[in-house]
């Protein structure tokens, strides 16, 4: 998740895109957040680990 945030958001500064800029940002965050709570050992989504 956090990959393809980076991508779209990449791919919307070159093409001139905001949703795509703004959608990768909002992916990355998330992707974030979500590593962050699997690396404390907190069950995300029924998973015990989030990759």
């Amino acid at each position: 998740m956090i990959i393809l945030g980076i991508v779209l958001f990449i791919v919307g500064l070159v093409a001139h895109i905001a949703v795509l800029e703004t959608i990768g940002v909002i992916l990355v965050a998330v992707g974030l957040v979500l590593a962050l709570l699997g690396r404390a050992g907190r069950a995300v989504g029924g998973r015990r680990h989030y990759w």
